[in-house]
């Protein structure tokens, strides 16, 4: 779940936590993060570790440094992201490639993780003034860096 599809949950959190679970993943930036959990305070591992917790979902805390984390308290932070990949429409990408790898059988953590490094490094390989449309251009070069 992504942006809206996070939002709409916010005067109703309960009733969106009670419909996940470990398979899940939602791929919050700071502001719908804060509209879904807005008793976590602290650091952002701690806040992503903990919301992953309470709402039995893999968390995609997104920013310069991306924060992954699972219910069962595995965390990765990712720093591989430029700043222009901060545009409309990037977590949608986002959203839909991790949501391709779990469709190939990866597990939701591995998936989250995968596909956080993958949009970064596309989006390097793009360059600054990328829209989120571009991304996916140069997910193929992001596979190739890995091989």
């Amino acid at each position: 779940l992504d942006a809206d599809a996070i939002t709409a949950f916010s005067n109703d959190r309960e009733k969106l936590y009670n419909a996940l679970n470990k398979n899940c993943i939602l791929t919050p930036h700071e502001g719908e993060f804060s509209r879904l959990f807005p008793d976590l305070k602290g650091l952002k591992t701690e806040r992503a570790r903990r919301a992953a917790e309470l709402s039995g979902a893999v968390i995609i805390l997104k920013g310069s440094d991306t924060v992954i984390a699972a219910p069962d308290g595995r965390l990765v932070v990712n720093t591989n992201a430029p700043p222009w990949l901060a545009t409309a429409g990037s977590g949608d990408v986002l959203a839909g490639l991790v949501t391709g790898l779990v469709a190939q059988g990866m597990a939701p953590f591995d998936a989250a993780c995968a596909a956080v490094w993958i949009h970064g490094e596309a989006a390097f390989l793009f360059g600054e003034g990328l829209a989120a449309s571009d991304i996916t251009s140069k997910i193929p070069g992001a596979l190739r860096e890995i091989a």
